[in-house]
């Protein structure tokens, strides 16, 4: 019998822009913790002098030894697009995003799932309107995918509006690779618990197994997406950790909140239940 108090408590990492990367150095590399770099969403960093960002960022992280990641671009468009002209707009936004993954030596890459409300009320009023939108996502992703592979990089797909828990990990495996896996939003999974009918957030956990690389922590309350302090929302964080320890997948865990300045405040509150370190 394994003695609980023995296994080692998770790590907490965070995710920020790289503004706040000297604020939070020490912390990052004392702890040599998985970080999130948030500046490559947008569009006006990814056309401009974004090579410039990546060295500060490069200098910032000299010392730390945590796993690197960024979060992929997603303003404006879905990853499952109809319109050919959209598709190569996007093809070209995940360039890119592996483009700055590449130059600061980034492992993981954040992408949001394609699927929304609508798809769930109306994906079986038509048959195969999955499989067409997964073959959509093949259209967009796939040039993606093999440069992931060629360059070390895992594209994770988060669930953003996902009722069914399971779609995400479906559309992950239909790639066969082993640089495809799935996120987990906790504030969004709660709030489409809330306000949808989708399952609670510690049952995304166990959707997606170990094909869960990454997860935002975040709390909320269940109506809408508010990146709050764990503590001010109403997520069981006991229950989200308990599902998270039946994994191996080694999950980076990945603060991410809309105050930028409360980060330890958050990591705190989860220390102080026990709950990670």
């Amino acid at each position: 019998m394994t003695d609980a108090a023995s296994v080692p408590l998770p790590t907490l990492g965070a995710a920020m822009p790289a503004r706040m990367l000297a604020h939070y150095r020490d912390w990052l590399i004392d702890g040599q913790r998985d970080l999130e770099i948030q500046d490559f969403v947008k569009v006006e960093v990814l056309n401009g002098d974004w090579k410039t960002l990546a060295a500060e960022i490069k200098k910032q992280l000299s010392g730390h030894s945590g796993r690197l990641g960024i979060h992929g671009p997603f303003f404006g468009f879905t990853i499952d697009t109809m319109d050919p002209d959209v598709r190569d707009v996007v093809k070209k936004r995940m360039m890119q995003g592996l483009d700055a993954c590449e130059e600061i030596g980034a492992t993981q890459m954040v992408v949001h799932s394609p699927f929304t409300t609508w798809d769930h009320n109306n994906f079986d009023n038509k048959p195969g309107s999955m499989d067409d939108a997964i073959g959509r996502v093949h259209a967009v992703l796939g040039e993606a995918v093999k440069r992931a592979e060629a360059i070390g990089v895992t594209l994770v797909i988060e669930n953003v509006e996902d009722i069914d828990p399971r779609w995400r990990v479906r559309l992950a495996e239909s790639f066969g690779s082993e640089q495809v896996r799935v996120s987990i939003d906790t504030g969004h999974a709660h709030y489409a618990h809330g306000s949808t009918g989708a399952p609670p957030v510690d049952y995304f956990m166990v959707a997606a197994g170990n094909m869960l690389e990454h997860v935002h922590l975040q709390d909320a309350d269940g109506y809408a997406d508010r990146h709050w302090v764990m503590g001010e929302g109403t997520i069981r964080w006991a229950s989200v950790f308990r599902a998270l320890s039946a994994l191996t997948s080694n999950p980076r865990l990945i603060l991410e909140l809309r105050d930028h300045t409360r980060i330890l405040e958050a990591a705190d509150y989860l220390v102080k239940a026990g709950l990670a370190r």
